[in-house]
């Protein structure tokens, strides 16, 4: 699968990064001037680039055009031409503006994948509304049901909808192209941050569409289970999950009150949740009689789901974080060594691979162009209109 990927910041971004890492030539195609405005994300920085940008864009070859330029345009239809998709997260119509639109690019390449990654969408009344990762949690009702409860709203730690709105993105593609290589028929891929996070409220939809009733905040608690929160340990903090009756029969024995069980206040999962509050307060007040540590392992003993609740360093260095791969090393042209999180999907027979760095802006301008044909004579005259751009050379 060869992509063209049209895209800036995190949506796009994790959508080309994803079909990068099973096999995809992702070809990411930068703005004149500056290229993808990640690269502005100057802190942190690790000898001089953006540590961000490295982040979202390993395992791609990179292009700098000039769209605004007919000849720029020019060579984006020429390469569509040779490709099997094209991502980008433009606000709608962006494309269509600069006569790039899906209809005009189906006719250079019917079977073309053409899959838009917006703030609302391609239809509906806000289609042509831009829109950001925060915006989109607040449209969603996911910052209303984030944080401790009776305090202000709160987005997800993580840029969530940025990141959903991109893996599913790649996963329409990857349906899209089922149907290409059975039909050859190519087809517009939509999805958008606001409909990712949307996707992510299911839970507290269904307390919704089943009572009318909008949920609220609950901290780290389960909105429908109970025990299934963080609880504090004498040095740190643990996660427990007794997400069913027998696992909490099992936490009530670890934590040596077997009596828990049969109390009415805690027998069943609804009188839990009726008493959340108090049974937080009284499996708190054992928890940090222990370290963490001592109260995961006898959770493991008892068949309980239990865990450390991490900080990002802690993450990345454990020994399952590693033994799964999920950290790689690359050596970027101008950072150096540098590390990335791993791709998450393993697979038996066609394992993923990282095996590039971000590009620099530019750095496979001429390698690329040379692929769709273009002579030498033809890129150098590209360079000097300013419709293309190498990258500088960097000093060792």
């Amino acid at each position: 699968m060869r992509v063209l990927e049209l895209t800036q910041i995190m949506s796009g971004p994790t959508c080309g990064m994803l079909l990068a890492d099973m096999g995809a030539d992702v070809i990411k195609v930068e703005k004149l001037p500056g290229g993808d405005d990640a690269r502005g994300y100057r802190d942190p920085q690790v000898g001089g680039v953006s540590a961000p940008f490295m982040m979202m864009n390993r395992n791609k070859r990179g292009l700098a055009l000039n769209l605004k330029l007919d000849a720029g345009r020019a060579v984006l239809l020429r390469m569509v031409q040779d490709v099997d998709v094209l991502v980008e997260n433009f606000r709608g119509g962006t494309l269509d503006k600069l006569g790039l639109g899906y209809t005009v690019l189906a006719r250079a390449n019917p079977g073309l994948i053409y899959c838009a990654i917006s703030g609302y969408g391609r239809t509906g009344p806000y289609a042509g509304k831009g829109g950001f990762d925060l915006i989109a949690q607040g449209f969603s009702g996911l910052m209303s049901v984030t944080g401790e409860p009776g305090g202000p709203p709160v987005k997800t730690g993580n840029a969530v909808s940025d990141m959903n709105a991109g893996m599913l993105g790649a996963l329409g593609i990857v349906a899209a192209y089922v149907h290409k290589l059975k039909t050859g028929q190519g087809q517009i891929v939509d999805t958008s941050l606001t409909d990712a996070a949307l996707q992510q409220t299911a839970w507290h939809a269904a307390v919704w569409f089943a009572s009318g009733h909008s949920p609220g905040p609950t901290g780290s608690a389960h909105l429908l289970t109970a025990p299934y929160q963080a609880f504090e340990a004498g040095d740190g903090w643990i996660n427990i999950g007794g997400a069913n009756q027998a696992n909490w029969e099992r936490i009530a024995e670890v934590l040596e009150h077997p009596e828990w069980r049969e109390d009415p206040r805690f027998k069943t999962n609804s009188e839990r949740m009726a008493h959340l509050a108090e049974l937080s307060i009284l499996m708190n007040t054992v928890l940090r009689t222990r370290s963490r540590t001592a109260w995961i392992a006898a959770f493991d003993a008892a068949g309980v789901p239990a865990g450390p609740v991490h900080t990002i360093g802690e993450a990345l260095t454990h020994p399952q974080t590693l033994a799964r791969g999920m950290v790689v090393e690359l050596n970027h042209p101008q950072a150096g060594a540098t590390k990335a999180i791993g791709c998450p999907i393993h697979f038996s027979h066609t394992p993923t691979q990282i095996t590039r760095p971000a590009p620099l802006l530019g750095q496979h301008t001429r390698e690329l162009l040379r692929e769709f044909n273009y002579a030498d004579a033809e890129i150098d005259a590209l360079v000097t209109q300013g419709v293309i751009e190498e990258a500088t050379p960097v000093r060792s």
